[in-house]
């Protein structure tokens, strides 16, 4: 690392033993006697990102190699390299060599499931020839994505996002290490921006880590997310039928905060639960997001979209 170059915190706090990732404790578990074992099946781990998939993978290599891991380890991101001839080459050429420790090879496919079909079939064939010496390792977010002889080959582990007590210890714990005073809202709101990606709530926490004190609403600052409360109030302005408020306070998110129609809109379907109506008006503003949330898909314009939506819920407050 350079002197004056600041090192990326997910890898600088990334655990390197299986013992010291946070939650997957079932999966760790199973792991643990494979490499008590000193064997490994081929495997795929699915699941949301940022949940520790790669992580593990590292974590299986250093234990099985120790200091002689990176000879034994070849990672590739196959949403970079999706197509049949990373598979007939750098996959291949890797799994067919000898492995230096006896032991064998371990081959990591991250995003597996943007492989071509036919680059698929490729591996299959290669996971297939060279199992004697290598092990494959395959990451995707969506494993019905991945055809069923690749599946059958494979034990399958199914990684959960993690919760807000993992998230925000862990969270808690690197604040300490880099001396960060962060208060309890603050972490709660960044475990809620992350939607459970501890990948992406550490890059939160090291964006906001120039402020003195870490709050939440430097949370949302950093994230150009909208503030929660703010959404909610302004969904109960339009549904108690104070449309005018409620258009006012969508103007100053959309041109005071510089939030996106797609953000905004997002941060009112996660607010419906919230709203102190009842169920089936619940159902309708839930109906009426996703009309609308379809239109920006397709490139309307916002600001008419979400005052129409907004429009949409105080006709459904007078019901």
């Amino acid at each position: 690392m350079a002197e004056g170059i600041e090192e990326i915190w997910t890898e600088k706090y990334r655990p390197q033993r299986l013992k010291e990732i946070i939650g997957q404790q079932h999966i760790i578990e199973r792991l643990k006697h494979f490499i008590a074992k000193r064997s490994l099946p081929h495997m795929l781990f699915a699941g949301p990102a940022g949940v520790g998939k790669t992580t593990v993978a590292l974590a299986i290599a250093t234990e099985l190699y120790g200091d002689q891991w990176h000879g034994n380890f070849l990672e590739l991101n196959a949403s970079d390299e999706r197509g049949i001839d990373t598979i007939r080459v750098k996959v291949k050429e890797f799994a067919r060599t000898i492995p230096m420790n006896g032991l064998f090879k371990v081959v990591y496919l991250d995003e597996a499931d943007s492989l071509t079909k036919d680059a698929q079939h490729a591996l299959r064939r290669t996971m297939e020839n060279y199992a004697h010496i290598c092990r494959f390792i395959l990451a995707c977010n969506y494993s019905g994505k991945i055809i069923a002889p690749i599946q059958s080959r494979c034990a399958v582990f199914r990684f959960s996002s993690l919760n807000e007590k993992d998230v925000t210890g862990c969270l808690a714990a690197i604040a300490k290490k880099e001396k960060l005073s962060v208060d309890g809202n603050a972490l709660k709101a960044i475990f809620t921006t992350a939607e459970g990606d501890l990948r992406k709530a550490i890059n939160i926490l090291q964006m906001a880590s120039s402020e003195k004190k870490i709050t939440e609403n430097v949370v949302y600052d950093v994230t150009s997310r909208a503030d929660p409360e703010e959404v909610r109030k302004m969904i109960e302005l339009s549904l108690n039928g104070s449309f005018k408020s409620a258009r006012e306070m969508l103007l100053d998110l959309m041109y005071q905060k510089g939030l996106s129609g797609e953000d905004i809109i997002k941060e009112m379907h996660s607010q419906v639960m919230n709203l102190s109506v009842v169920d089936t008006q619940k159902m309708q503003i839930i109906e009426r997001i996703g009309e609308y949330e379809f239109r920006l898909t397709e490139g309307s314009n916002p600001q008419i979209q979400l005052e129409a939506l907004l429009a949409q819920i105080a006709l459904i407050g007078r019901r």
